[in-house]
């Protein structure tokens, strides 16, 4: 498929109603409120075609660029071009799951999320935190610094409340993936998820609630699941 095939196919699949949500959480014009399910649809016309897929992210259009996300090869993507996404992605669905899971499964997942988490701006350092807890997510274990890791909770539990707006919601999620993707941190990333408590994020006039980072992974643990890890980042 050709882009404008797929941009047509995009306004085809967008409903009005999951536009007015999709605003309602932050969105930016333009968008035709594409459903993920829908986007997934498109993908395999995508995937193989990697300038297609950084076509649509250069459209400006939501649905496109998510759809670029879930279809480029993050091992592909050269960081000039992870620092063109970062700067376009305009609220909180693209920063911390469009360009951080696709920076996540890059070659400079760390060298990114390390520059962005200091960023004056609030979409960037978001797509820092974000990065680096998605990287936590699919890294063994072995090959992570724990003295590294363990400086950033501590930043997290000093700085957290401070910080802006959706930047704590991303931290909160730092704290989460820390305690629950990489073992030899679980406890202390519990101690830290204790005393910071509850992060209060303003979330607009939706229905979306802060998760408690103590409670999040304590559930994490329950199943068994601490320390395992996930195949993927991009969905």
């Amino acid at each position: 498929m050709t882009i404008s095939e797929i941009m047509d196919q995009l306004q085809e699949y967008g409903s009005e109603q999951t536009k007015k949500i999709y605003l309602a959480h932050g969105a930016k014009e333009p968008l035709h409120g594409v459903k993920v399910g829908d986007l997934k649809k498109l993908v395999k016309h995508v995937k193989k075609d990697q300038e297609l897929g950084l076509a649509l992210y250069s459209t400006g259009n939501h649905d496109a660029m998510y759809l670029a996300g879930l279809s480029v090869n993050p091992k592909l993507m050269e960081k000039e071009v992870l620092q063109e996404w970062v700067r376009a992605a305009n609220w909180y669905m693209l920063a911390e799951y469009t360009v951080a899971g696709v920076a996540a499964e890059s070659r400079f997942a760390l060298e990114l999320a390390k520059e962005w988490i200091l960023s004056d701006q609030e979409m960037i350092a978001v797509t820092g935190w974000s990065t680096y807890a998605h990287y936590l997510s699919i890294t063994p274990t072995e090959h992570l610094d724990m003295n590294e890791i363990t400086s950033y909770l501590q930043h997290v539990e000093k700085s957290i409340h401070a910080e802006r707006n959706r930047v704590r919601y991303a931290m909160n999620q730092f704290v989460i993936c820390v305690g629950s993707f990489v073992e030899p941190l679980h406890e202390e990333a519990l101690l830290i998820a204790d005393r910071i408590g509850k992060v209060h994020v303003d979330v607009g006039n939706t229905a979306c609630k802060v998760p408690n980072a103590k409670d999040y992974i304590n559930k994490i643990k329950d199943k068994g699941y601490i320390g395992k890890k996930k195949k993927t980042t991009i969905c």
